[in-house]
């Protein structure tokens, strides 16, 4: 039998899920507003959507939330190119750091004592 999702898998998926949408407008943005060429606007907003499709389907493992990270600096990174859509990721990276925290406090609580032990 498979261990319920951790709060903080949860909070991952979601924030991804929404990040995916938000991505896709990115890069209709980045390409409506030429600025950068087609192929690396579209190419890219696509290579970013699927890292956050697996992001999302892996994040109950550490290889997931490794990628989500990754997806908040890229994002952040974006303020270079448009920067708004850097102001979001920036919005987004908050709202994942605050995920991340807080799902990992209340599944530290919620652990029963011998995991908490390892025993």
């Amino acid at each position: 039998m498979r261990r319920p999702r951790s709060l903080t898998a949860s909070l991952a998926s979601i924030v991804l899920a929404t990040e995916f949408l938000v991505v896709v407008l990115a890069a209709l943005v980045v390409f409506g507003l030429r600025a950068l060429p087609a192929p690396l606007a579209l190419g890219g907003g696509g290579a970013l959507l699927v890292v956050i499709a697996i992001a999302a389907a892996t994040a109950r493992s550490r290889i997931g939330i490794v990628l989500g990270w990754l997806v908040q600096v890229v994002l952040v990174a974006a303020v270079v190119i448009q920067p708004a859509v850097g102001v979001v990721g920036v919005v987004f990276a908050a709202l994942w750091v605050y995920c991340m925290i807080v799902g990992g406090r209340i599944d530290r609580r919620a652990a029963s004592p011998s995991e908490r032990t390892g025993a």
